[in-house]
């Protein structure tokens, strides 16, 4: 189990208990060790959430408590982090502190997001392909293989390790490394044709994703 999952799956635990859960009880339910239990238990207390008990007694979540940016699922939190970058398209300074303030909460419980980037003016939906397939196909580092066509209309097919989804004004591309082309390569979502996930994973997705931002950055 992810870590954002378990820290989601350990509030739930307490919510519904009805009664103090000790350590050994929580780390049964998630199939941790107590020790990886009060580690967590550590990390919530720290950001406020009203957990209290103590160790061979039991804990307990104070009723009424609304759950965090942090109790999300994966999916939500991505919704989270593209909707909060879109913000700056509304021109308010304001509004675009307060997304910063919120997407470092998110960070500091799941890491910094580097599968999603969004230009500060917003993104047309694609509907070329299943946006939610191809999400979760980064998310596991699975290898898909497409039916591209370009901006000349000429068709091709290829295998890529994909890597990120980039929203911009009137398109969304997926950054890639391309098996054919052995590079990086940027496919526009409503140029694809054909999307098929395959069952090949693969190793180096943070490695690329990496090389891909230096490069990215390098030619901004």
């Amino acid at each position: 189990m992810r870590p954002l999952s378990r820290l989601f799956e350990t509030i739930q635990l307490l919510r519904t208990a009805g009664r103090p859960l000790t350590a050994a009880e929580l780390a049964a339910a998630l199939e941790v060790s107590t020790r990886t239990v009060y580690r967590d238990l550590a990390a919530l207390q720290a950001m406020r959430l009203p957990i209290v008990g103590e160790a061979g007694i039991g804990y307990v979540l104070r009723p009424g408590y609304d759950l965090p940016p942090l109790a999300f699922d994966e999916e939500e939190a991505e919704a989270l982090v593209v909707g909060l970058a879109l913000l700056g398209r509304t021109g308010d300074a304001a509004l675009r502190r307060a997304a910063g303030r919120v997407a470092a909460k998110i960070e500091a419980v799941r890491g910094a997001e580097a599968r999603f980037h969004v230009s500060e003016w917003g993104v047309q939906p694609p509907d070329a392909v299943d946006t939610e397939a191809l999400r979760g196909a980064i998310r596991a580092a699975r290898k898909l293989r497409l039916a591209y066509v370009d901006e000349q209309g000429r068709a091709t097919e290829r295998v890529v390790r994909p890597l990120a989804v980039a929203y911009f004004v009137s398109v969304a591309m997926l950054a890639a490394w391309c098996e054919l082309r052995c590079d990086f390569r940027h496919f526009r979502l409503d140029r694809i044709r054909r999307c098929d996930l395959l069952d090949e994973d693969f190793d180096d997705a943070e490695t690329l994703r990496r090389e891909w931002e230096r490069r990215e950055g390098a030619r901004a």
